[in-house]
């Protein structure tokens, strides 16, 4: 499947809607591509693995991204060629230079996530309360 070519802008810019720089935010945004990346961080994995890894993944969910990460440079599928099939997925260069910038964020999410649950129950109690006031 072939897309039109994207126009770069003279200064790239993601809250430019016609820069590929907007496309790139978007693929990594995605929860999958962020774990997949993430856990591909220690080094190659096959595809069983990264579904231990991931927990709740669909085999479907993660073949999909997997493509979509082997199609835009971030991931490397490696077919053995041997019988069994056995295939392993690292990252490439660009990859690992993400895989960096993921990490901080993944820390944070762990570091953060009880505040972040609380002020939800906080904001839906608050819309509960409102509501019924109504």
């Amino acid at each position: 499947m072939s897309s039109a070519p994207s126009k770069t802008p003279a200064t790239p810019s993601v809250f430019d809607p016609t820069c590929s720089s907007r496309h790139a935010l978007e693929l990594v945004a995605s929860k999958w591509a962020m774990l997949i990346i993430s856990a591909l961080e220690g080094g190659p994995m096959r595809n069983a693995a990264l579904m231990r890894k991931l927990g709740d993944v669909s085999q479907k969910m993660l073949t999909q991204t997997l493509k979509e990460l082997e199609r835009n440079g971030l991931v490397i599928r490696e077919d053995k060629g041997t019988v069994p099939p056995h295939v392993e997925y690292r990252l490439s260069d660009v990859g690992l230079s993400l895989s960096a910038t993921l990490v901080v964020l993944d820390r944070w999410a762990e570091t953060h996530f009880a505040e972040l649950d609380a002020a939800r129950e906080r904001y839906d109690a608050g819309r509960a309360i409102e509501t019924y006031a109504n």
